[in-house]
């Protein structure tokens, strides 16, 4: 049985986090033994510690800002948690954890080394010089990768011009939600009973996201869309699921804007399933992504979306059919969208009705197939002789 460690930085609220729960939940225990490596806090740790036949370790020094003492101490906690466990299999998500994650397995000696792009740290926010030197960075560890796994075509792309790794190093595994719950329907009295509880009438039309009030998901340009939507549609009601640092921002906007009693702001919920079937629209407003989960969860719900045209959302909506994609910062063009959407009652119920079925490439039974085929097939390309193994002394 081939240990597999799983790393992230923290497990909070957040897509990558979530992929690597159900993954770790979900590999073969005939094949592999699982293990989730974080740092500690989070909104997930409790559902982690649960997960049956999973173990967990925490790092405390594995932080989320840059620290360098802290980094190093992360890096050498890392490596003697390797070295104990001897995993065939490290298997790294988002920027952070890659880094340090990847360096530690490969001075621990570990022959697989993977990671995932959940989206890339190097981002249109920042200034030039730290965009390439963030792709220098992930360069250099890109040496001693193994393999990496994309999780859009976009990303796939993206990475290879700038040169991080060539077309056979590279694999595209979506980030798969399991969708029986969101494609559940719901009867008309049961959807007015929740809508009630977000203090939302029979003559209301919602509008709603799901997203971390962090910058790449630009809450601001929800609250944009929203103005323009609720004067444009009488009738219409907001609600944005989610926290964050921007919280404070998100605040002060809908009072400059006197929405307070026309956008509510529910917080982080674990009860979203339900509550996107409350939803008339679902609205995404990042400005970068690698493929969002909450678009594939309003997908399977049955919504109509409007969100941005980043990442692989062009690969997960099919334009006119599921909703519509924008420009990233075209907030005229999307609350444009949405009051078609909203003022377009049997595009909505059609879309709610349909039989259409959710592709089984985002569903995490097929993630977890894809990561489980992969990794048998690293193992046995990168498999030394017994010679080999008895001479090959660990890096560090």
């Amino acid at each position: 049985m081939h240990v597999v460690c799983h790393v992230v930085t923290k497990l909070e609220l957040g897509g990558a986090q979530e992929v690597a729960m159900r993954v770790v939940a979900g590999l073969d225990r005939g094949r592999f033994r699982p293990v989730l490596i974080a740092g500690v806090g989070g909104m997930l740790t409790a559902e982690a510690h649960a997960l049956d036949g999973v173990e967990v370790c925490t790092i405390p020094s594995l932080l989320r800002d840059i620290r360098p003492w802290h980094d190093l101490r992360a890096l050498w906690e890392l490596v003697g948690t390797f070295r104990r466990l001897r995993p065939k299999i490290v298997h790294t998500h988002s920027s952070k954890a890659g880094i340090l994650g990847r360096l530690a397995a490969w001075l621990a000696g570990v022959p697989c080394i993977l990671h995932t792009i959940h989206g890339y740290g190097i981002t249109p926010a920042q200034p030039f010089w730290q965009q390439r030197l963030l792709i220098a960075l992930e360069w250099i560890v890109g040496r001693i990768t193994t393999h990496w796994i994309a999780v859009s075509q976009a990303d796939r792309r993206q990475g290879i011009a700038w040169g991080l790794f060539t077309a056979s190093k590279v694999s595209v595994v979506r980030p798969g939600i399991d969708p029986a719950a969101f494609a559940a329907r719901i009867a008309s009295p049961e959807r007015d009973r929740l809508r009630a509880l977000l203090g939302v009438g029979p003559d209301h039309l919602l509008v709603g996201t799901v997203s971390c009030l962090k910058p790449q998901k630009s809450p601001e340009d929800f609250v944009r869309v929203a103005t323009l939507v609720c004067q444009r549609v009488p009738a219409a009601r907001c609600v944005l699921v989610g926290d964050g640092v921007l919280r404070p921002r998100i605040e002060a906007l809908l009072q400059a804007n006197g929405l307070q009693e026309r956008v509510t702001l529910l917080g982080w919920r674990r009860d979203v399933a339900a509550l996107l079937k409350a939803f008339d629209v679902f609205v995404l407003t990042s400005h970068w992504e690698g493929l969002s989960c909450a678009v594939l969860e309003a997908r399977a719900s049955r919504i109509p979306i409007v969100a941005t045209r980043v990442g692989g959302a062009a690969e997960a909506i099919v334009e006119g059919i599921q909703g519509t994609l924008c420009p990233a910062g075209d907030v005229r063009a999307m609350a444009q969208r949405v009051c078609q959407i909203l003022e377009d009652e049997r595009f909505r119920t059609d879309l709610r009705t349909g039989t259409q079925e959710f592709p089984e490439e985002f569903t995490i039974q097929e993630t977890v197939k894809q990561y489980q085929s992969l990794y048998a097939y690293l193992l046995h390309a990168t498999r030394p002789s017994d010679d080999v193994m008895k001479l090959q002394p660990n890096r560090l």
